[in-house]
């Protein structure tokens, strides 16, 4: 029997949370990519007393709960209000989510865009769920690969432009408070252009106004957050991006720890930890030669009802097999990686179909594998492909 794949065309948050194979899934958007220590302590008592006890960190840089009862909901987001995890209001959830380059600084054009946007967002017209904002203004951009649809970035001149996702340049602006404008204004734009059939602003194909002209070239793109130490704290990665909410409340329990700042790359920066406090655990490493940083799983069956094949064990057991990046789907939308990996392996029908430098929902070189047929048929490949 065929699996059918079911494309949702929204995304979960914690007033409107997606039902899955385990119970209820419930997203938190962290302020600013930002949670003060008290926050994550008390994110991690609601992954425990409503949840499975897991806490998940998305490709949007969101952090979300599994498992969460339809009866313990209510009581679950009673307790993320009290804590100012989760808006008081559902109608604010439904806003475009803003995603901060990490490193941001107070003061700095990242943060000052996030907050003149977050002062707008308001004056822009209902937008398709899954559509988003990139503030990326430092020295160089880092979230080129991340999910947005409009970007804030820094030019190769050194100044800002805003650029549509999809192009290759963007329009130079003179300052936070025009790239701001500019911001609000493609999203009417994109609206009254049709762009609500595309979806995304990398599908609509119409092209800009002359009022927004993209002429200036981003800045080249910087580096990821790197594991261990930083100048602010400390850098851990999550396997497959998930980490038990014991093993994150033993990494923040050093008195020096004030806040956690998320990422969309499996990696956590938190603030004051220093080398000393508490060695790296094997579900929250420090170090960049875990291979299985280099991977990338969605929770796959039976936690999400998408998934017709289970992929964690597997994904673990793949762990330093392959030289590139693996990406091991339960169906075919590919929810944990978008970019093409070196090897995908997409459940189908309670099998896996293999694609080699390709999406989830690429044409496979192999199909029907069950996980032994699996290894045996990497055996044979030329080490040189993978």
């Amino acid at each position: 029997m065929t699996h059918e794949v079911r494309i949702k065309g929204w995304c979960p948050g914690a007033w409107h949370p997606m039902a899955t194979g385990d119970g209820l899934l419930v997203r938190v958007r962290p302020r600013l990519g930002r949670l003060s220590r008290a926050q994550v302590l008390a994110l991690c008592d609601a992954a425990e007393t409503f949840g499975s006890g897991l806490l998940e960190l998305t490709s949007r840089a969101n952090l979300q709960l599994r498992g969460v009862s339809e009866a313990g909901w209510l009581k679950l987001m009673a307790f993320l209000v009290e804590h100012r995890l989760v808006a008081a209001e559902p109608h604010d959830e439904r806003h475009p989510p803003l995603l901060l380059a990490p490193e941001w600084q107070a003061g700095d054009a990242t943060q000052q865009a996030a907050h003149r946007l977050q002062a707008r967002l308001a004056e822009m017209p209902p937008l398709p769920a899954k559509m988003g904002f990139a503030l990326d203004a430092g020295d160089a951009p880092v979230l080129g690969e991340a999910s947005a649809d409009f970007r804030l970035e820094r030019a190769a001149s050194g100044g800002l432009l805003v650029r549509a996702d999809g192009r290759a340049r963007g329009t130079p602006v003179a300052s936070v408070d025009v790239a701001v404008a500019l911001l609000v204004r493609l999203t009417h734009w994109f609206v009254d252009s049709g762009g609500r059939d595309a979806g995304r602003m990398a599908r609509h194909a119409v092209a800009l106004p002359d009022w927004a002209p993209a002429t200036v070239r981003p800045a080249a793109p910087g580096a990821w957050l790197a594991l261990g130490q930083h100048p602010r704290g400390r850098v851990f990665g999550l396997p497959f991006g998930r980490v038990p909410a014991r093993v994150l409340r033993d990494a923040i329990a050093p008195a020096g720890v004030t806040a956690v700042r998320v990422t969309p790359w499996r990696r956590l920066l938190v603030e004051g930890a220093e080398k000393g406090d508490t060695p790296p655990a094997d579900d929250l490493p420090d170090d960049e030669r875990d291979t299985r940083l280099r991977m990338d799983a969605c929770p796959g069956a039976p936690h999400c009802a998408q998934a017709s094949v289970p992929t964690l064990a597997l994904a673990d057991r793949l762990s330093g097999l392959i030289e590139g990046t693996v990406h091991v789907s339960g169906c075919a939308k590919g929810c944990a990686r978008q970019q093409p990996a070196t090897l995908c392996l997409t459940g189908r029908a309670g099998r896996y179909d293999l694609i080699l430098g390709g999406r989830a929902d690429d044409t496979p070189a192999a199909t029907g594998l069950g996980e032994s047929d699996l290894l045996a048929y990497l055996e044979t490949l030329d080490a040189s492909r993978l």
